[in-house]
């Protein structure tokens, strides 16, 4: 059995659709999931997976912001708050492609496409509505396994 990251990210946004079209294009992900709510259309809940070819499988859920779930009104986007609290790190297997794509859409590029000390090369952006998403080769995983 293929082990699985028992930690997923959880994000919000203004504009679910958007942000997934975004993170499709700019950092590779794909549509596991997208559920809708049945009289408005909105997002209620999405879950987009990334799949390196050296094996391994991440996974982020999103939804929209106006949701009228339980758990919607905890939620704040980074704009609401002046920044962000927390981000999230895409282990990719070649940081040259997505750093390509990811300046192709809207991100702001946080952190130039470099290679740190630690081991491969990583580049930091802000998506469109705020969330900070890094971007790096190294694999923390890899020393679970070693």
């Amino acid at each position: 059995m293929q082990e699985r990251t028992t930690v997923i990210p959880s994000m919000r946004y203004h504009d679910a659709d958007a942000a997934i079209q975004w993170l499709e294009r700019a950092l590779g992900f794909t549509q596991h999931a997208v559920y809708r709510h049945p009289d408005k259309g909105h997002v209620v809940h999405a879950e987009l997976v990334h799949r390196r070819s050296r094996g391994g499988v991440g996974m982020v859920m999103l939804g929209s912001t106006h949701n009228e779930s339980e758990m919607a009104t905890h939620y704040r986007r980074p704009a609401e708050v002046g920044g962000v609290t927390s981000s999230a790190y895409l282990i990719v297997d070649d940081c040259d492609p997505v750093y390509a794509a990811a300046q192709s859409t809207s991100a702001e590029i946080l952190m130039t496409l470099r290679t740190m000390d630690y081991g491969g090369k990583a580049f930091a952006v802000r998506d469109p509505e705020g969330h900070i998403w890094s971007v790096g080769e190294y694999d923390p995983f890899a020393l679970l396994t070693a």
